[in-house]
């Protein structure tokens, strides 16, 4: 079965580019264009790993991160950060909060692959052992 990741962003022009290159992958892609939206398809369908934008209408990135991070069931859910702010401090909170990574906008598609690929790799391992 494919690994199911959850795009969140309010902006169509990252997420389609973003959902097709997660396809291309061979990753099952959900979408949600807010907070609120984003916590009731997390708990509803798990997915494997988050793609996060911290701005969002209602609810925003750091407060879903959190809210994901303070559930025992999702714990093992990857979350990556991909965001316009990358000032050291955003950063900083993003990490604290539980994030598995943080990427800057714009990005690299290579970079974004890769990073996710590692992410759910490590998963597969976990599991195995």
């Amino acid at each position: 079965m494919p690994k199911q990741i959850l795009i969140v962003d309010d902006e169509p022009s990252i997420v389609v580019p973003i959902q097709f290159l997660m396809e291309q992958n061979g990753y099952q892609v959900l979408v949600a264009q807010n907070g609120e939206e984003a916590l009731d398809i997390i708990f509803k369908s798990k997915p494997d790993l988050i793609l996060l934008d911290i701005m969002l209408p209602g609810i925003d990135g750091y407060e879903v991160c959190e809210i994901v991070r303070l559930n025992p069931e999702y714990r093992k859910t990857k979350i990556i950060f991909l965001t316009a702010r990358g000032r050291e401090v955003e950063i900083a909170k993003g990490m604290a909060l539980g994030a598995d990574a943080y990427i800057t906008k714009p990005f690299s598609n290579a970079e974004l692959v890769e990073k996710v690929k590692a992410l759910l790799n490590n998963t597969d391992e976990e599991a195995a052992q």
